[in-house]
């Protein structure tokens, strides 16, 4: 069973002791930057010129630097820029500003696990990683609350790496919660396994072979994206709250039988296999190499794969049928 750290093991005074430069100011970034303001923590944040997130850092009254003046001022440097630039920002601004004083964070263990960051062995590497968008870390503290997070130590120069990060994810509310200790190794590898299998590229793929299958049946696509994409919020929003066993205690018999009976002949063994080939090439380092290959090249087979994916039919079905729908906001 996971170790799972709560409010009494942590020292909230180390994070208020020090200076933390929260490099970025995206999602993430912002986030963490106001939640540890607002616990009284001495917070800059790094941007490069012209970075369109700099009036909205400084609105909040934060001081804003370069990613090489913040390094240089601070004791804690958390990396928030996407996982496809920390490896340049890095080299360019953090690692000629690093030294033994101070400690190196990530909330994402990609580019340290996978070895396109290498820090200096006397500084402290350590990870807090919340388990949920930006958005939300920030509006679950404002309530009042805090979520889980994850926390992994790479390298423990000081000796004091695991509280230091531990007082840093009190500083962001995740002690409120609880926050779960793992490795750099295991949070990127399930991480990304996630996102390929389920969160992202197994939910598109099932929900646009649903929808080709209806339509291709000769059923109105304006039906099939009912049945197979905006009904799917429901049923996640179940599982969210309670799992497979209050999703299937809220929804009909009828349905709750046909996911016993029919769900394990479409998602079978063959989609078992799959998701072990798919988590041997993270594993093996396969889908880093390439993923990191296809950024140094400029990204065109991505750019294709995205541009095949926007025009497919589900795109504008959705979009005509969101704008029935007034409740939504705007994304």
């Amino acid at each position: 069973m996971a170790k799972i750290y709560y409010e009494k093991d942590a020292d909230p005074s180390l994070i208020t002791g020090k200076k933390v430069g929260i490099i970025g100011y995206g999602s993430q970034g912002h986030a963490h930057a106001l939640n540890l303001r607002d616990s009284g923590v001495q917070v800059m944040v790094g941007l490069h010129d012209g970075s369109s997130s700099r009036a909205k850092a400084e609105a909040e009254g934060l001081v804003v630097a370069s990613p090489a003046e913040v390094t240089k001022a601070s004791d804690v440097i958390m990396i928030l820029v996407p996982d496809t630039v920390q490896g340049s920002v890095y080299k360019d601004s953090i690692e000629p500003n690093l030294d033994g004083s101070k400690t190196l964070m990530f909330a994402h263990g990609f580019n340290i696990h996978f070895g396109e960051i290498t820090p200096p062995a006397d500084v402290d590497v350590s990870m807090i990683a919340p388990k949920a968008p930006g958005h939300r870390v920030r509006e679950v503290f404002v309530d009042g609350q805090g979520v889980p997070s994850l926390v992994a130590i790479h390298q423990d120069a000081s000796g004091n790496a695991l509280a230091n990060a531990l007082s840093y994810g009190a500083g962001i509310g995740s002690m409120r919660a609880g926050i779960v200790e793992t490795t750099f190794k295991e949070e990127t590898e399930t991480d990304l396994f996630g996102e390929q299998t389920v969160l992202c590229g197994g939910v598109t793929s099932l929900v646009t072979n649903a929808f080709e299958v209806l339509v291709e049946a000769g059923y109105q696509p304006e039906i099939a994206y009912f049945e197979v994409m905006h009904e799917l919020k429901l049923i996640v929003d179940l599982l969210y709250e309670g799992g497979m066993k209050y999703m299937r205690y809220s929804v009909s018999e009828t349905a709750e039988y046909g996911d016993y009976s029919r769900g394990p002949r479409v998602v079978d063994e063959h989609a078992r296999i799959a998701m072990k080939q798919v988590l041997d090439e993270i594993q093996d380092g396969t889908f880093a190499k390439e993923w990191i290959a296809e950024n140094h090249e400029g990204q065109p087979r991505f750019k294709a794969m995205r541009a095949s994916a926007e025009s497919h039919e589900i795109e504008d079905v959705g979009e005509q049928l969101r704008g029935m729908m007034t409740f939504l906001g705007k994304k």
